[in-house]
Parts: C-alpha cells; structure tokens; sequence
C-alpha cells in the first residue's frame, strides 16, 4: 500500500522536524520519550486540508517544529491513533468517517479515554472518468451490480456495464479505488453499495441489523477478479491511471476530482453530478462529513496544538482555505458547534458511536 507523509520542515531545519526531542512526554507521566512537534495520521482525503493548516501553523508560530502529516486511510489511522497516550503516538487522526463504537473500544483498552470528535466540513466519495472517457452515467444500483462480489447471491461474472444495465456502453469494468483501510472504501459500502442492495434485495436489507455478516458477503463485499483495483491511499496516483486508460472509473474524495477538472469529468450517479452544491445541499449520494479526533491529553503536552486546532478552526469557513483547496464547508450549525467543541475541548459521547 502507498502511504503518503508530509513533513512540513523549515527549509533550515527538515531533520530536526523528525527529532523526538524537547518535549516531555507529560501526556503518558513520563518516561516513554518525548516529542517536539505535532503529529496526524489518517485519511488521504482529509491528508491535503490538514497539510494546509499545518503550513499556516509554520508560518505563524515561529519557533515551532512542524507538524508531521502521514496519509495512512482512516482505518490503518485509527490503530495508531488508539495504540495509546504519549509522545510515540499521534496526536491527531484525519478521518473520512466517523469513529467506530468498536474503535473507541480499542482506543479505550489502550488508555486513550477523552477524545475530541470535530467536524472539519463535508465532502463527497466522486466518481471520475477522463475526459475522453465513455461519458458513463451511473446509479447505486448499477454501481453495486458491477462491484460487489455476489449480488443477489451470486458470484459476480458482469464483464462490462452493459453486462449490469443494457443501456450503458459495453465497455469494461476497471475501477480504481480505495483499499480496505481507507475510510472511503467504507462510505463506498455505506454510501453507494448498500443503497444500490436495498433497492434490489429488500430481504437482505430487512436482515441487516440482525445477521450483519450475511448482509455484508451479499451487499458491501467487493469483488476481488481485478474489476475493481487497490489503488492504496495515493489519490494523485489514481488520477494518473484514468489519464492512461481512459475506459476506467476512479473513486477518490471530491477534492481530487475538483483540483483536476482539466483532466477528469465527475460521473453522475442517480443523475446528480459530484459538485460542491450537491455535495453542500446533500443531494449527491456520496455525500459524508470529514473528522479530526484529538487526544485531549494531548493538548497540554504537545507544544502547539491547541493553536493548531484553531487555526483549523478559522480555515473551514466557506470563503477560508479549505474550502478553495476542494472542502465542502458544513452548514453553519455544525461550524459554530465544531468551534465550541474545540474551544472548550469538549471530549465525544462514546454512547453516541455505532
């Protein structure tokens, strides 16, 4: 898997950002090492907005380490983020969905109790195609015939998109997507393939709270035979790949759809294109908030990361950097309930999570 990091270095001191030094580790009671800079693991689609603010942090904390950044999907994100409390575990996860109930449990086990939940924006999972691609307009349930590894109980032989919907063009299925780490694979299956299973297999849906496992093999398990393919966490890469074979759909955050408009065209799915209005208004299918989850013990051992924090805070505003970099800016509600969040460090409601 490609994992992605970002070292925001002062261009004089790029080895000292790395150094685990002049910070006592406070968070853990000492004596498990220490750190001088922030750290963030996580998702690759909240990976660019977070470099963002960590470049403003740079520029306007002189002194301060900058802020290590590593693109690792959200799921591979949260293992490290809940391994435990201390200078040699991160500070920060991005993440593209929400914390899962079984997580916090993990988290928990490992001491990492009061954990901060904000709410950083929206975004959209965007299907794109080249330019010079079939122009392919999609619904769930074409999506879900295509991809998942048994619809209606079945092994999945569907070979081109005709082979789902005889209206669509007979070309074949290459999807470039997500691996099972990354929170976006997971919105894929909440999202898009689970939507598309409903619709069609209602007695699947009817058991979906009590069998899970049988609702998962024949709704949100995805086909292994190479129609679909593990792009890693590298987003830029899988633009690359629908530049060289322009048949393929890729299936990234809409952020990357929207910084390479020259070159990709979004897919439609259920006749909605991936746009910030639809995104913004909850009419695109794919639309999800985006995550920060903090350690609260953190924040008075890690030199710098309560100013970090506010800094994300002023950036999600919708004439702020974030939103011009491909952010969805949350209603106004959540924005203002995100920024009490993090002023007053308000730790989540486990009871809440699912």
């Amino acid at each position: 898997m490609t994992r992605k990091c970002a070292i925001l270095a002062l261009a004089t001191s790029s080895a000292a950002a790395l150094a685990l030094t002049g910070c006592q580790d406070q968070a853990n009671g000492g004596g498990a090492g220490s750190r001088d800079h922030i750290t963030v693991v996580g998702s690759s689609t909240v990976f660019p907005f977070t470099t963002i603010v960590a470049e403003q942090f740079v520029n306007k904390t002189p002194g301060t380490k900058s802020p290590a950044i590593e693109s690792t999907g959200t799921g591979a994100g949260m293992k490290l983020f809940c391994a435990g409390i201390g200078a040699a575990h991160p500070d920060i996860e991005d993440a593209s969905r929400r914390m899962k109930a079984s997580e916090y449990n993990s988290c928990r086990d490992n001491g990492v109790t009061d954990i901060i939940e904000v709410q950083v924006g929206l975004d959209g999972i965007a299907f794109a195609e080249s330019k010079t691609g079939p122009k392919l307009q999609l619904t769930a349930v074409d999506i879900y015939r295509a991809l998942a590894a048994s619809p209606m109980g079945q092994k999945n032989t569907a070979k081109t998109w005709r082979d789902v919907n005889p209206s669509l063009p007979a070309v074949p299925i290459q999807v470039y997507g997500p691996p099972a780490t990354s929170g976006t694979r997971d919105a894929l299956a909440e999202l898009i393939l689970a939507k598309g299973c409903d619709a069609i297999n209602p007695t699947l849906a009817d058991h979906k709270d009590k069998d899970p496992a049988a609702y998962a093999k024949g709704c949100t398990a995805i086909r292994e035979d190479g129609a679909y393919v593990d792009a890693g966490e590298n987003d830029n890469l899988i633009v690359q790949k629908l530049q060289s074979n322009p048949n393929a759909i890729g299936i990234f955050g809409y952020s990357y759809l929207e910084e390479n408009r020259d070159k990709l065209n979004g897919v439609p799915i259920n006749g909605v294109e991936p746009t910030y209005e639809t995104i913004a208004r909850g009419a695109y299918p794919g639309s999800r908030p985006l995550f920060l989850y903090v350690k609260k013990a953190h924040l008075s051992a890690i030199k710098g990361l309560r100013e970090f924090l506010g800094l994300y805070a002023d950036a999600w505003d919708p004439k702020g950097p974030l939103v011009a970099k491909g952010l969805i800016a949350a209603p106004e509600d959540v924005r203002k309930r995100s920024a009490q969040i993090v002023k007053d460090e308000i730790p989540l409601d486990p009871k809440k999570l699912l």
